[in-house]
């Protein structure tokens, strides 16, 4: 089985993100990346699977924020091929030339399973991975838990989760793309001892791609910080006060009489 893993680079939420002079975008110039924590998923789910019955696993990214670290990680975890895609610019293009953009990397490695993250934190309703899919030519499932070998060749079973947590076990035939929300496990923790032996060792594969043209389907017109409408009141005191407090607080909001 041949696996093709996309891993992308995210803001960090930890650090505060601003919004750019022109209104319509963040600020990422002074913004802090890190790997999208479901692509994270997806990319342990490939090893999970290479670990139980011999997969390769090649990994593809666009050059943008600190890829290489995430690259050389991914290399570290049991990732065999290492694929950078160069970009034109130090911006993200829109999410469906950006799937354009991986589909013509992807096409050419011709492996089974293509593995990407369900959703990332500055996209819009989960939409590269199933416009990735679309890009293939191969059907899409999302929402995956965990994806396992299956019963027969040309399959793999896919554990689907849907509202209120309920879980289905999918079939699904191959060549597909599954988009991850979480790995059977956890991603695994790589010492930064064997990052380093990594970053010695693998060499990355550049696939320069040529731009598409493709308008965004959602253009945003303006961004601004929420505002701080108020803040939340901390009660002190023993128990009986902190219970009559509530009970005030209840009664002013009107739920209770």
């Amino acid at each position: 089985m041949k696996i093709a893993v996309v891993l992308r680079q995210v803001p960090d939420l930890v650090e505060p993100l601003e919004v750019a002079g022109s209104g319509d975008a963040l600020d990422l110039d002074r913004a802090s990346f890190l790997v999208n924590e479901s692509d994270d998923h997806a990319l342990e789910q490939a090893v999970l699977l290479k670990e139980a019955v011999g997969a390769a696993v090649a990994v593809t990214a666009l050059d943008f924020g600190d890829v290489d670290n995430t690259l050389y990680t991914a290399a570290a975890k049991g990732a065999d091929r290492i694929i950078k895609i160069p970009l034109d610019g130090e911006a993200l293009p829109p999410s469906r030339a950006m799937a354009a953009m991986l589909a013509e990397v992807i096409k050419g490695l011709e492996v089974d399973l293509v593995l990407i993250g369900c959703q990332a934190h500055n996209e819009l309703e989960g939409s590269l991975a199933p416009q990735l899919a679309v890009a293939l030519g191969l059907p899409y499932v999302g929402v995956i838990r965990g994806v396992q070998a299956g019963d027969e060749p040309g399959r793999v079973r896919a554990f689907k989760e849907f509202p209120g947590a309920v879980m289905a076990q999918m079939s699904v035939r191959l060549p597909a793309v599954l988009g991850i929300l979480a790995a059977a496990q956890a991603p695994r923790y790589v010492p930064v001892s064997r990052i380093r032996a990594a970053m010695k060792s693998t060499e990355f594969g550049q696939q320069p791609v040529a731009a598409f043209g493709v308008e965004p389907g959602l253009k945003v017109r303006s961004l601004y910080a929420p505002q701080v409408a108020g803040r939340a009141e901390m009660i002190d005191g023993s128990e009986e006060a902190v219970a009559a407090r509530l009970a005030e607080i209840l009664v002013e909001k009107g739920i209770l009489k």
